[in-house]
């Protein structure tokens, strides 16, 4: 398969076929539109701006079947549906110092890498809220929540920080910038409020 034959409809096939879990897949598609929103940010083309968002969409594709080799399958699942290695190894590197030492190199990768746990986290913190809603989301918010280690305690802030010196973005404006990008699927992810 070719980069023109891969579609987002495609894409979300598969990934409809590797993973059953309602909130596995409402978290593909927060990381797909994230990843969409930066390289929109980057003033990528759509061409990019839509492999961006295929990575995101993927990005967990053997977390659920194969939980024990996450960011290690998708090497075998990938290759066997003709993508290439760039999507390949983007994937893989979301699982830097993690599961794996394949570390982020390209723009693409840290974002995936600093905004996979972020989306996490984000969606914590407005399932609490009284409005479920990320429409009326802040950073302030987030950030109040950031410094509660109870809180989400799955979340390793730690890769978030790490990606966000990889980008050499401030934590604050990442999480700004996530916070829009999943706006535009809060209806999909359930967190367009009660």
């Amino acid at each position: 398969m070719s980069n023109g034959e891969i579609t987002r409809e495609s894409a979300f096939t598969l990934l409809k076929e590797y993973t059953k879990s309602e909130s596995l897949i409402k978290h593909a598609l927060a990381v797909e539109a994230v990843m969409k929103h930066f390289a929109r940010l980057f003033n990528l083309d759509e061409n990019e701006v839509t492999k961006w968002g295929i990575i995101g969409l993927l990005h967990d594709i053997d977390y659920e079947m194969y939980p024990q080799q996450h960011c290690k399958k998708v090497r075998e699942i990938l290759t066997r549906h003709g993508y290439p290695e760039e999507y390949i190894r983007a994937i893989e590197s979301h699982g830097y110092n993690i599961v794996n030492d394949v570390k982020p190199l390209h723009k693409m990768e840290k974002v995936l890498y600093t905004v996979d746990e972020l989306t996490g986290f984000i969606t914590a913190v407005a399932i609490l809220r009284p409005s479920k809603s990320l429409s009326d989301l802040s950073v302030k918010s987030v950030k109040k929540k950031w410094k509660q280690k109870s809180f989400a305690s799955g979340v390793d802030r730690s890769v978030i920080e790490e990606g966000a010196k990889m980008l050499e973005m401030e934590l604050d404006y990442i999480i700004e910038q996530t916070i829009i990008g999943m706006r535009e699927v809060a209806e999909e992810i359930g967190l367009n409020g009660n």
